[in-house]
């Protein structure tokens, strides 16, 4: 079942903005509905609830929202904004939430995070996306699995925590890199190792903008929740709410990582450097007084001796090698060398 539900992404002909809609009733029945039924269905029996996904980019949207659900202006404006930035409010006994999640869609990059917004009350849950996100028909797999009913806040709940459950593989796949990048040693070319590291910190900077913000929503909803949010939702809330915290930390941990191994990388480069530029002033100090002894008798001027000698350029070789002995030695003492 699960695949057929992430198959279905795109909103059918004549249903306008609904990707998917399903009403439950109290006997955990599930029932699909389309578009004209949405905008007319009420709760005919306690525990009836209806679920509806909707492309926030498709004409009708705010129309419905507006004057179907009667929600103000701000609201709308919220839910249907693309200034998406993780907050959570009440307004009376509706809870609207706007969530971050990662795009796990083929070819995608991990930090780039798509943005959820959830509008619910105690018989209805809206949710509303730009971009495709797999997380609501992984919720919508595990609905038409289920043989209990679902109510409003546990559909709220399973939808946070699948929100949250997906970072874990994005900050997983860094860990692993940077483990990889480190065991690598020299096996990996530097400039390599240098962009694999940049584009670790991005992820790291990308994923902690709208972590911690989330974070903040997600504990505005446990300290304000609605009076149909039951006892295990705030429970399961909670505890998604730690393993954010989490998951924030690890990302701290993994741009500290980041950066210890881009020091240590930029050390060795240093120290190499350094040692190469060593050896050239060794070989440069060697060589000086070479130079200047074959400048000097190089000069083309009378008097210069041993210019009638046969034997004058084997002597002259003779103390040159004798200086580079001498110097050796003294490099030798002064531990240069």
């Amino acid at each position: 079942m699960a695949s057929t539900v992430e198959n279905d992404v795109t909103a059918r002909p004549g249903d306008g903005p609904l990707l998917f809609a399903r009403a439950i009733d109290q006997t955990g029945r599930t029932c699909e509905l389309d578009w004209d039924t949405v905008r007319a269905w009420e709760p005919k029996n306690d525990g009836d609830v209806m679920w509806v996904h909707l492309d926030r980019d498709v004409d009708g949207v705010d129309g419905w929202l507006r004057d179907g659900l009667k929600l103000s202006e701000a609201t709308v404006d919220a839910l249907t904004s693309n200034e998406n930035r993780p907050r959570a409010f009440r307004e009376g006994n509706a809870l609207a939430t706007i969530l971050r999640g990662v795009d796990q869609n083929p070819g995608a990059n991990p930090e780039d995070l798509v943005s959820m917004q959830i509008w619910a009350d105690p018989t209805r849950v809206i949710t509303l996306r730009r971009r495709r996100l797999q997380a609501p028909f992984d919720v919508l797999a595990m609905l038409e699995a289920a043989t209990e009913p679902y109510t409003a806040g546990d559909l709220v709940t399973k939808l946070v925590e699948q929100m949250v459950d997906r970072l874990s593989r994005s900050i997983l796949d860094m860990n692993d890199r940077i483990d990889e990048l480190e065991n690598a040693g020299d096996d990996i070319p530097v400039e390599t190792v240098l962009t694999a590291i940049a584009d670790i910190r991005r992820k790291c900077l990308a994923l902690k903008r709208y972590m911690s913000p989330q974070h903040e929503a997600l504990l505005r909803i446990g300290r304000d929740a609605p009076g149909w949010l039951s006892e295990s939702n705030r429970l399961a809330i909670r505890e998604t709410i730690d393993q954010l915290h989490r998951y924030i930390e690890d990302i701290d941990v993994s741009k500290e990582s980041a950066l210890v191994l881009q020091d240590d990388i930029n050390n060795k480069a240093a120290a190499q450097t350094n040692k190469t530029s060593y050896l050239l002033s060794i070989v440069a100090a060697i060589f000086l007084p070479l130079g200047f002894l074959t400048g000097l008798f190089g000069m083309n001027l009378g008097g210069m001796p041993g210019a009638n000698s046969h034997q004058a350029f084997w002597i002259a070789c003779a103390c040159m090698t004798g200086i580079i002995v001498a110097q050796l030695a003294i490099f030798k003492r002064l531990k240069w060398l």
